[in-house]
């Protein structure tokens, strides 16, 4: 979790608008009895209450990840992920020490934050299939093949076209969520195929580390998305 990640969190916002700042206005006005210059009492103030706060922020800490918890496609997707930087710590280790090196290293942190995207993902996308189950669309259409035979069913039948439809949308959101990160991993072993190239200076070092970038944001655009189906 970076620092803008954190930020944009309850707990921060919790932390914003807490006791701090009173701590803040409590540690200017004792600056100012104590007869510091009025702005610096503001500042020193604001410091305080900014510290607090800063402190308060969820840390950065890793995910746990386990692929098992999820249900296929949504395993495969995070084994690959995992797989993939495994093999790209394995270049990274092979590569002569030196600025090539430490480059590869700061891409090796992006990609690992694109693991934890493609994780977040994958455990939404395991959540809406799991929905999916629950609503039973065989029973359901069932159910309604049933209820055309009866007169008077009009709320029953409109009832149970609407779960349907709840179905379908949510099929359609996971067939097109998988669609993406299927894409996104095919990216991703390329990434990691030209690390090799990169590792020996045969490769453009800044084109890779832009490609990585594009694949990580593109990541975190789909888990945006994806998570956006909360409250939808």
């Amino acid at each position: 979790m970076g620092f803008r990640d954190g930020f944009y969190t309850p707990k921060t916002a919790r932390a914003i608008l807490s006791w701090r700042i009173l701590l803040g206005i409590g540690v200017a006005a004792l600056a100012l009895l104590l007869g510091l210059n009025p702005v610096l009492s503001v500042l020193f103030g604001a410091a305080t209450y900014g510290a607090s706060v800063v402190a308060a922020m969820p840390r950065n800490q890793r995910r746990r990840i386990d692929p098992f918890t999820v249900q296929e496609p949504w395993r495969q997707f995070v084994q690959s992920a995992q797989g993939a930087a495994v093999k790209l710590q394995q270049t990274i280790e092979a590569t002569s020490d030196g600025p090539v090196k430490d480059r590869m290293r700061a891409v090796r942190e992006k990609l690992e934050h694109g693991l934890d995207e493609t994780w977040q993902i994958a455990r939404r996308g395991h959540e809406i299939d799991q929905a999916i189950r629950r609503l039973d669309p065989t029973a359901l259409r069932s159910r309604l093949d049933t209820l055309h035979q009866h007169d008077d069913a009009d709320a029953s039948i409109a009832s149970v076209e609407s779960q349907l439809a709840s179905v379908d949308r949510l099929k359609e959101q996971s067939t097109r969520t998988s669609n993406r990160l299927r894409l996104a991993q095919t990216r991703l072993d390329e990434l990691v195929a030209r690390a090799a190239e990169v590792s020996i200076g045969a490769g453009d070092t800044d084109a890779y580390e832009h490609d990585v970038e594009d694949l990580v944001d593109e990541l975190e655009g789909l888990r945006l998305a994806v998570e956006e189906t909360r409250t939808a």
